[in-house]
C-alpha cells in the first residue's frame, strides 16, 4: 500500500491529525440512570434464565463509605447461595428416612422395615420436602406463568408436583405405587445442581470483587502540619493525603510531593510497578510501593477510574448480545417442546396400555431431563467470566456483541503516536531559520502554548525546556487550530506551533532539511506569521508493536497506520514493523474515509484510536477500540477500551474474543446436544431393550450437564494471561 499508488489513499494535502491540542475529557462518563435489572431472591424464585450478572444497583450509594458498585449484588448473591446451600442440607436429611420408608427401595435392597403408619410418615416428611426444598422452584414456576414466559422453573416445577400429588393420592386411596423417593431424590439434586451452578457464577464475578474489594477504607487527609484520618465517604475534590509505603491510593489524583513505584496490575493488567513522579496521576486502588506520596484528589466516589471499571463491567455483563438472545431464544422454544413431549409421552404410553402410574413416571422423567438449566446457564456465565477476567487485563468491554465479533476482524486500523510507538517524543533538534530568534527563543516562546497540553510533542517539548532551566512565559487568547496546531499571544507576540500541513495550507516554504532524519516529527513555530524556525522530536517504537504485528498476521489480520505524521515519519514505521500498508498527514475526521474505504473493499475494520478526535472512525469501525488510561478510559464511542496504549492488549482482545465466542458456542452445543439425546432416552424409545431412565436418574444427569457447562466456562480464565 505505501508502495502502490492505486493501493494508496492520497493525502498529500492532509494535516497533522496530533496537533489539536484540545483534549476532551472523557472521566465524566454518566452511569447514573443505568438499569442495572433486578435479581430475585431464591425465595421468590425467579433465577430461572440463571443471568446471575444482573444485580439491582438502584438503591446502592455509588460513593466511598457507602456499599460499594456490586457489593450489595455479591452479598445478596451469596445469601442466595447460603439459602439453597440449607434447603438442600435440610432435604437430604429429610430424603435419607424417605429412601429407607420407601417400598421400593425396600424391594430393591430385598429388607423389610414396616412401621404403623408408614405411608403417613412418608407422606409428612415428603410435604415438608416439597413445600421447603422445591418453594424456590415453585415460585420461580408462578413468576414464569405470570411473565407468560413459562421456562426451567415451570419443567422443574410440574415434574415435581405431578410426582407429590401422584404420590399422595396413592396414601389416601388411589391404586398405584407411590414414588416419594424419588421427588425427595430430584428435589435434593436440583437444589445441590442449582448451588454448584451459582457457586460458579459467584466465581465467575471475583475477579469483580477482587476490584471492589481494593479502596482502602480511610485516607491520611494532610490539613496544614497535622495529618488525619477520614472516612473515604468525607474525602473531597482537591483535598491532599498522605499515602504510606506499602498502602492502597484511597482515590485518583495527581502527586504533588514524592516519587514512587506503584502497582496497577489488578488495574490495568500491568504485571510490573509503574514509576510515578510529581505531576503524575495516580489511580485509586493501586498500592503505593516504598516511598511516601502526597496526592491531590481529582476524582471521588463514583467519578473514579475504579467505579467506572466496575460499572463498565457490570454493564457488559448486563447486556445482552446476539448469542445470549439465541440461547434465550432456544430455552424458551426448549420449554414449549419439553411440555408437549411430556404430554405426548404420557398420553403414547397410556395409548399403549401401559398403567397409570408408568405413563406418568415417563412423563415426569421427561420434564426433568428436558429441563433447559444447561441453556441457562451456558451463555451468561461465560459472559460473566469474560468481562471481569478482561477488566483485570486492561480490556474494558462496553459493546458485548462488539467483543464475540472481534473475531471477525480482517483490518486493523492504528492511530500511530502512544500506540505502535510509546507516544514518549523527545526534541531532537531545535532549528532557526530567522536570524532574529536564537533555538533557545523559539523553543521558549513554543512552551508557552505548550503547557498546558496533554500532547505526546507537548509534553516533549515542555521537558526539553525543563532539561534547560527555561522561564515558561504566560500566554494570552490560546486558541486551537484544529488538526493544525495552536496559537495564543506570548508577551504582545502572536506565536503558532503548527504542523506541516498548516505551512502549505499558508503557502509557506518548508525548509528542506526540516525532514533529516525519516523517523522525527517535526512541528514549525509561527512568530507573528513568519516561520522563526521548527522543533523536530523521535517517538520510538514500543517494543510490543513487533510482536503484537507478528500476532495479527497469523491470525490473518491486515495492519494498517493512519497518522498524522508526514510521509517520510509514516513510512519508516510502517517499514520497520512491516505494515500493510499506512496513511500519512491524516486529519482526524479523514479517519472515517479511511475506514469506509477498507470496509468497502469486504474488510472487517477494527480502529484504534484515543477516543477523542477518532470518535467518528470508532464510530464508523465494526469494531471500535479506544487506547488511553486512568480516568480518561471512558470514550463514549468506543466499544472496547485498553487502559494501556498497548498493541499486544489488542492481540490479546482478538484472541480472547475467538476464545469467548468458542466457549459459548461449545457450551450451547452441550447444552441442546444433551437434550437432543437425553429427551428420547426420557420418553422410553430403548423400552424394548430394556433401558428405562428413571426420573432420579434423570435429574443426576441435567444437574451433570449444568456442572459441565459451568466447569467449560471457567477454562476461559486460562485464555489470557497477565502480560
Amino acid at each position: 500500500m505505501d508502495n502502490n499508488k492505486d493501493k494508496k489513499m492520497d493525502h498529500s494535502k492532509m494535516d497533522h491529525s496530533k496537533m489539536n491540542h484540545d483534549k476532551d475529557d472523557h472521566s465524566k462518563m454518566d452511569h447514573s440512570k443505568m438499569d442495572h435489572s433486578k435479581m430475585v431472591d431464591p425465595k421468590s424464585g425467579d433465577h430461572s434464565k440463571m443471568d446471575h450478572s444482573k444485580m439491582d444497583h438502584s438503591k446502592m450509594k455509588h460513593d466511598h463509605g457507602s456499599v460499594p458498585m456490586g457489593m450489595a449484588g455479591h452479598d445478596h448473591h451469596k445469601m442466595m447461595i447460603a439459602d439453597f446451600r440449607k434447603r438442600f442440607w435440610v432435604t437430604l436429611a429429610l430424603t435419607i428416612p424417605i429412601l429407607f420408608l420407601s417400598p421400593m427401595i425396600q424391594e430393591f435392597f430385598g429388607y423389610s422395615f414396616l412401621l404403623p403408619g408408614n405411608p403417613y410418615m412418608l407422606f409428612a416428611l415428603s410435604t415438608i420436602v416439597y413445600f421447603y426444598g422445591g418453594w424456590p422452584f415453585l415460585k420461580g414456576f408462578t413468576s414464569e406463568i405470570k411473565k407468560g414466559a413459562p421456562g426451567m422453573m415451570t419443567l422443574i416445577s410440574m415434574a415435581i408436583s405431578v410426582a407429590y400429588f401422584y404420590s399422595s393420592a396413592t396414601v389416601f386411596g388411589l391404586k398405584g405405587v407411590d414414588f416419594f423417593w424419588e421427588l425427595a431424590t430430584l428435589i435434593a439434586i436440583m437444589l445441590i445442581g442449582h448451588w454448584i451452578e451459582m457457586k460458579s457464577v459467584l466465581g465467575a464475578s471475583k475477579a469483580l470483587q477482587l476490584l471492589v474489594s481494593m479502596m482502602p477504607a480511610e485516607a491520611h487527609r494532610v490539613n496544614g502540619d497535622i495529618i488525619e484520618d477520614i472516612s473515604l465517604e468525607d474525602l473531597l475534590k482537591d483535598d491532599v493525603i498522605l499515602v504510606k509505603p506499602g498502602e492502597k491510593v484511597p482515590a485518583d489524583g495527581l502527586i504533588v510531593e514524592g516519587t514512587s513505584y506503584l502497582n496497577e496490575s489488578m488495574l490495568t493488567g500491568e504485571s510490573k510497578p509503574v514509576k510515578k513522579e510529581v505531576k503524575d496521576k495516580v489511580i485509586g486502588g493501586s498500592v503505593n510501593g516504598n516511598s511516601t506520596l502526597k496526592v491531590k484528589v481529582v476524582h471521588t466516589g463514583k467519578d473514579s477510574y475504579l467505579n467506572k471499571v466496575i460499572t463498565m463491567v457490570e454493564e457488559a455483563q448486563k447486556t445482552k448480545s446476539k448469542m445470549q438472545n439465541l440461547s434465550d431464544r432456544a430455552a424458551k422454544w426448549l420449554t414449549y417442546i419439553a411440555l408437549a413431549i411430556g404430554f405426548g409421552t404420557l398420553a403414547v404410553w397410556l395409548i399403549l396400555g401401559f398403567p397409570f402410574v408408568y405413563a406418568l413416571e415417563r412423563m415426569v422423567t421427561v420434564m426433568v431431563i428436558a429441563c433447559p438449566h444447561a441453556l441457562g446457564l451456558a451463555i451468561p456465565l461465560v459472559v460473566a467470566i469474560s468481562t471481569a477476567v478482561s477488566a483485570q487485563n486492561g480490556l474494558l468491554i462496553r459493546n458485548r456483541t462488539a467483543f464475540e465479533e472481534s473475531r471477525k476482524i480482517s483490518s486493523l486500523l492504528f492511530d500511530k503516536t502512544g500506540t505502535l510507538t510509546k507516544g514518549d517524543f523527545g526534541v531532537t533538534r531545535i532549528e532557526s531559520v530567522n536570524a532574529a530568534y536564537s533555538t533557545q527563543e523559539i523553543l521558549r516562546l513554543s512552551s508557552s502554548l505548550e503547557q498546558s497540553s496533554e500532547h505526546p510533542i507537548a509534553v516533549g517539548i515542555i521537558k526539553k525546556v525543563k532539561e534547560d532551566k527555561i522561564t515558561i512565559p504566560n500566554n494570552e487568547k490560546f486558541n486551537a487550530i484544529t488538526g493544525k496546531g495552536v496559537e495564543a499571544k506570548v508577551e504582545g507576540k502572536q506565536i503558532k506551533v503548527v504542523s506541516p500541513g498548516y505551512l502549505r495550507d499558508e503557502k509557506i516554504t518548508i525548509p528542506k532539511d526540516a525532514y533529516s532524519d525519516a523517523a522525527e516529527t517535526v512541528v514549525f513555530v509561527l512568530i507573528e506569521g513568519e516561520l522563526a524556525g521548527y522543533i523536530a522530536l523521535a517517538d520510538e517504537i514500543r517494543p510490543e508493536s513487533a510482536e503484537a504485528i507478528k500476532i495479527f498476521k497469523k491470525n490473518n489480520i491486515k495492519v494498517f497506520m493512519a497518522t498524522g505524521d508526514n510521509e517520510k515519519t509514516a513510512k519508516a514505521v510502517s517499514d520497520k514493523l512491516g505494515l500493510d500498508g499506512y496513511y500519512a498527514e491524516v486529519l482526524p475526521h479523514q479517519k472515517v474515509e479511511i475506514v469506509k474505504e477498507l470496509q468497502d473493499k469486504g474488510e472487517f475494520v477494527a480502529m484504534t484510536g484515543d477516543g477523542v478526535n477518532d470518535a467518528p472512525a470508532l464510530a464508523q469501525a465494526n469494531v471500535g477500540i479506544a487506547v488511553g488510561s486512568g480516568s480518561d478510559i471512558a470514550a463514549e464511542t468506543a466499544d472496547i477500551i485498553l487502559v494501556n496504549s498497548n498493541p499486544q492488549d489488542i492481540a490479546n482482545l482478538i484472541l480472547f474474543g475467538k476464545a469467548t465466542y468458542n466457549k459459548m458456542i461449545q457450551n450451547l452445543i452441550w447444552a441442546t446436544g444433551y437434550n437432543v439425546v437425553a429427551i428420547p432416552l426420557a420418553a422410553g424409545v430403548l423400552y424394548s431393550s430394556g433401558f428405562v431412565l428413571g426420573p432420579a436418574v434423570g435429574a443426576v444427569f441435567m444437574s451433570l450437564s449444568t456442572i459441565i457447562v459451568a466447569i467449560n466456562a471457567q477454562l476461559l480464565k486460562r485464555k489470557i494471561g497477565k502480560k
